[in-house]
């Protein structure tokens, strides 16, 4: 069985991912194969939108398939996961750019690579099981696959808390922070996919929608806002230390578990971007933290501890989160020359 299944129905471009199993973790195979369609619909007349949706009951994706990217990696060979990261990263931007609708059914987890996949169109549709989040600071990464575009413009301080806590976000808090669009319930999805293939229409997402179930991130506003607004992590966590309340003790839990540098630099990475968010520059910029995670960073030491051994003990670089130092997260951020990201051709 395909690992996705593309096809063309009606007047919309069809993209299933198929690895239910593996939570419909995305291949390297899987990137190449959705930029391929993506670029052959791109002039198709017949083709009104694209239409991207995922078989299982649990994950639209829950993520990358980042077994290889391990194995290659802890021997000291970088240029697999370099290469995956560059070829997915081109992906999202071309979504993200997409010169047709592009519609995404987000239900389950929708997480890490799952986002780059599901959450730069420009219809992006949530359930009452959608659980979002960017939880890469956890297996020593940072926000990628376009996530940090996201975070830097999302409400307030989202971004920074989103983004180092990995924080799971609900219906509601998805759309309320700009990683989805519209609720529909699910119970409607089958009727409102076949109706999107007939007519190739978006307005008839409209007629479908309905309120989200309440979500949590609006109320904690307040405190996000007053405790992720420091200029480092390490502001973070000391404002946080000298609150007493749960969430203040449930966001260090939290970030004593990450990996240090990782959360960092994502802090870093949202500032940068927050002043002059683009999805190519938020891109770049990740593609320079990625290209190094393997050598530089925490990325072999995360995946082992979480996936391989899955002794949840991994063994940082760093001691904690006020333990970083600024110059090694500029280290991090630096830009990479003639490694640099580039986008070759025009992806709109």
């Amino acid at each position: 069985m395909a690992d996705i299944h593309i096809r063309t129905e009606g007047r919309a471009g069809r993209i299933t991912l198929n690895r239910p199993q593996a939570l419909n973790a995305l291949t390297y195979a899987m990137c190449l194969e959705i930029d391929a369609a993506l670029k052959d619909w791109a002039g198709d007349d017949e083709v009104a939108l694209v239409l991207i949706d995922a078989e299982g009951d649990r994950a639209f994706s829950a993520g990358g398939d980042i077994a290889e990217m391990y194995e290659t990696g802890r021997k000291g060979d970088y240029a697999y996961g370099r290469k995956f990261w560059a070829d997915e990263y081109r992906m999202n931007a071309r979504i993200a750019s997409y010169p047709k609708p592009v519609v995404s059914f987000l239900h389950g987890f929708t997480m890490g690579g799952g986002v780059g996949v599901g959450c730069h169109g420009s219809h992006r549709i949530v359930g009452e099981s959608s659980q979002i989040a960017m939880p890469e600071c956890g297996i020593g990464l940072v926000p990628d696959v376009g996530g940090s575009f996201l975070l830097a413009i999302a409400p307030g301080r989202f971004g920074e808390y989103l983004g180092t806590t990995g924080t799971r976000m609900g219906p509601a808090d998805a759309i309320l922070a700009g990683f989805a669009d519209l609720f529909v319930p699910e119970t409607r999805w089958n009727d409102l996919k076949s109706r999107l293939v007939e007519a190739g229409d978006v307005q008839m997402i409209l007629r479908q929608t309905a309120p989200a179930p309440q979500g949590q991130l609006e109320a904690l506003r307040p405190q996000i806002d007053r405790h992720f607004g420091g200029e480092t992590l390490g502001d973070i966590v000391r404002s946080l230390k000298h609150d007493d309340s749960d969430f203040a003790a449930g966001a260090l839990k939290v970030l004593d578990r990450v990996a240090p540098l990782s959360a960092a630099c994502t802090v870093e990475m949202v500032h940068r971007l927050r002043g002059s968010p683009s999805m190519r520059r938020a891109l770049e910029m990740e593609y320079r933290f990625t290209w190094r995670s393997m050598e530089h960073a925490d990325f072999v030491e995360g995946i082992r501890a979480a996936i391989i051994d899955k002794d949840r003990n991994p063994r940082w670089r760093h001691a904690g989160p006020e333990a970083v130092p600024t110059m090694d997260v500029s280290r991090m951020l630096m830009p990479l020359g003639e490694n640099a990201l580039t986008f070759e051709e025009d992806l709109r």
